[in-house]
């Protein structure tokens, strides 16, 4: 017998076995793209480098290291060229195409195809490979990303029943996975959660009633496709979004739900939403700072290791994620982040606050939803206050991708909870006296250097500082503050950088917010008058232009929404006006043009098929260079309360878990290396790992404000 795997036990799997299991998952995953004999041909073909001698050799414990995976990749590369990326890369990640050119020693797909490898023809006597068949998929551009995109779906499908396979015989049994409820229980209970509020009594419930009408009516009558959800801040998205979704699922048949978020400070009162709504068993909350339990000591818990199994490759009913796992993961090559992808397929996909996708990479992301809605059955929503105008980037893709609305059509009076005011430039002295004649106001900054300076000049006693200088922990220990005295009516004002803007559930009377996007400035305002309490005349959002020392130094990318945004508003009295965002929208993707894929990942995809029967793609390049946040960040764990000393003490002494990181996420604040160098050159930090460290100093991390920024070894404020 021909081994794959030996358990510690000594239970034995053969090739034939393993690689038998591995295809019929593997075509079972390929389905939804029309891809399952060509699944079932990769899943067979992916081991076969194990026949070799050497491999059997090594696998009854001889201590040599042989290269299982080109095998394959030569074999099925006679059929199907792009299948043996999959193939060649099922254990060291997709690799880049390379060229005729390539050396046989490059890792390259060229290259790894020119080598000579061990001897595995006895493969033959067991498996016998067809020319399988697929559909091809529906060619977008120029053909080359829609390629590039195919045979990363098929390495997903692979990889992923590969793990599976191979869990299962090592553990002795399948795993916990997946889920038995259905769409039909989670809707039912979902319009149990939502019965409540059928006889609403304002102006504002009732329109908030038929948001989640029209959710649900479109959710049965609309057919799968790319869609908007376009519903003024306080319109209850979250809730109709999720409607529509699950209806939408229960009717076309689609196996979860997947709702993408932009950024971690609001992704867990989503998730706790959810929850709400729909129980604790079905909702995965997967981003950086979750943590699975596992480092707890006692008896198992099998709810967090399904959950923990879960997040590897997405198999629960409802998926809550960040942008940065989404579209990350979808560019990634390594088999671990990319096994979860095929579950992408036949699903309902939330894009909340679709504004937020950072523009130099919005190309390249607007190509991936456009490719997962055409090709891959997947019903895309892009949901947001200030829809950014995406329809003409996807219709460059092709012509009958158009969105559509799901949202009816509300008087503009009911939501208008606010009125603007713009104000000349204020100094930081100026902007504190005026926060300081009200009893409740929120201050949004766009630098954490004016938010720690203007925050200076207020009352200490009932003021607040809310940044990315504090740890996630103490922003919701704040945040928790701020909540309830605004339920109090006790005076509160609050100075925070961008982070409370998009989704934070806040509700001030006034809100200051300096220059920037106008989908900022409208998320800002959504912060004001939440609910509807005051008249609109009496709720105030002033846009006041900061000292030029703060604008001097934003970022392009942060300067050029707030230069568009004034051109475009200079003569619109109504900023939230449809009209004026998407004028704003459109002239930003126009003034943009290359910066909308500042890398060029899409050309580069594109030109991959010069030579259509040897496509040649950058898979472990693009891997490397994308990241939606591009700026190089180093942790600093903050060991400010008791959780968060047991955890610096346990790093210290060298102890290391995925669980114990993610812990330590919840205590640590990300900061730029110039910040790091400093800190360290104080003598402050103790440095663990390149990307890890421990506040050593602890007289510079403030209750208030969070991590001294240090300028020239001494304490000062810089960005």
């Amino acid at each position: 017998m021909y081994l794959a795997h030996r358990a510690e036990d000594g239970r034995e799997q053969s090739i034939l076995e393993h690689d038998q299991n591995v295809a019929e998952l593997c075509a079972a995953f390929a389905v939804p793209f029309g891809a399952e004999e060509l699944g079932r041909e990769v899943g067979l073909v992916h081991d076969i480098g194990k026949y070799s001698r050497a491999f059997q050799r090594r696998i009854l414990g001889e201590n040599i290291w042989t290269d299982h995976s080109t095998a394959g990749a030569q074999e099925i590369a006679k059929y199907f060229w792009p299948a043996a990326y999959c193939v060649a890369g099922h254990h060291g990640g997709l690799p880049d195409g390379g060229g005729r050119t390539s050396h046989p020693s490059d890792p390259t797909l060229s290259g790894r195809l020119k080598r000579t490898v061990e001897p595995y023809g006895d493969f033959s006597k067991e498996i016998q490979l067809e020319h399988a068949r697929f559909r091809p998929p529906k060619v977008l551009g120029r053909g080359g990303f829609t390629m590039a995109f195919w045979v990363r779906m098929l390495f997903s499908c692979l990889v992923d029943a590969d793990f599976l396979d191979t869990e299962a015989f090592m553990r002795g049994s399948p795993p916990p996975r997946g889920s038995d409820v259905t769409m039909e229980q989670l809707l039912a209970r979902l319009e149990a959660y939502t019965a409540r509020w059928q006889d609403p009594e304002t102006d504002l419930d009732r329109a908030r009633c038929d948001i989640l009408r029209a959710c649900l009516e479109a959710g049965k009558a609309q057919s799968p496709g790319l869609f908007t959800l376009t519903v003024p801040t306080g319109g209850g998205k979250t809730v109709s979004s999720l409607a529509f979704a699950l209806r939408h699922a229960q009717v076309h048949g689609k196996k979860r739900i997947v709702y993408v978020i932009p950024y971690t400070s609001i992704i867990e009162q989503t998730a706790d939403t959810f929850r709400k709504v729909l129980g604790e068993d079905v909702v995965l909350e997967h981003h950086s700072n979750v943590d699975f339990g596992d480092d707890e000591s006692g008896p198992p818990d099998p709810e967090k290791e399904r959950k923990k199994l879960a997040s590897e490759n997405w198999d629960l009913p409802v998926v809550v994620t960040t942008a940065v796992q989404f579209f990350e993961s979808l560019f990634a090559n390594k088999p671990s982040r990319c096994r979860k992808l095929h579950n992408l397929a036949d699903s309902v996909i939330i894009f909340d606050e679709a504004q937020t996708i950072p523009l130099p990479y919005l190309l390249p992301c607007v190509r991936a939803i456009a490719e997962l809605t055409v090709n891959y059955g997947a019903s895309c929503v892009l949901c947001t206050a200030t829809q950014p105008a995406l329809g003409p980037l996807f219709q460059a893709v092709t012509p009958d991708l158009a969105t559509r609305e799901i949202a009816p059509e509300i008087p503009a009076q009911v939501f208008q909870r606010v009125r603007y005011e713009r104000l000349e430039q204020l100094s930081d002295e100026d902007l504190a006296q005026r926060l300081n004649t009200h009893s409740q106001v929120l201050c949004i900054v766009s630098t954490r250097k004016q938010a720690q300076a203007v925050y200076t000049l207020l009352g200490k006693g009932d003021s607040f500082h809310l940044s990315t200088l504090m740890t996630p922990e103490h922003r919701r220990e704040v945040l928790h503050t701020i909540r309830d005295r605004l339920k109090a009516g006790l005076p509160c004002r609050v100075v925070s950088t961008s982070l409370i803007e998009a989704g934070v559930d806040v509700d001030f009377p006034a809100v200051y917010r300096a220059e920037a996007g106008l989908d900022s400035v409208v998320q800002a305002a959504g912060r004001c008058n939440r609910e509807g309490m005051r008249p609109a005349d009496e709720s105030l959002v002033y846009i006041f232009q900061p000292d030029s020392a703060y604008t001097a130094t934003l970022p392009h990318a942060m300067k050029r929404p707030l230069e568009v945004m004034r051109s475009v508003t200079r003569d619109c009295p109504a900023l939230d006006a449809p009209e004026a965002i998407e004028r704003y929208f459109t002239a930003l993707h126009l003034f943009s043009g290359e910066e909308i894929d500042s890398k060029r990942i899409v050309p580069r995809f594109e030109g991959g098929v010069q030579d259509p029967y040897h496509p040649s793609f950058p898979f472990a390049e693009t891997a490397r260079e994308f990241h939606l946040i591009d700026q190089n960040t180093r942790a600093v764990l903050i060991p400010r309360t008791e959780e968060a000393k047991a955890l610096a003490a346990r790093l210290q002494n060298g102890e290391r878990s995925r669980g114990l990181l993610r812990k330590a996420g919840q205590f640590s604040v990300n900061v730029y290396e110039n910040h790091f160098n400093a800190l360290n050159a104080r003598g402050a930090l103790d440095i663990l790992e390149d990307d890890l460290a421990v506040l050593t100093d602890p007289s510079l991390y403030s209750k208030t404000t969070g991590l001294a920024l240090l300028a020239d070894g001494g304490v000062g404020i810089f960005l």
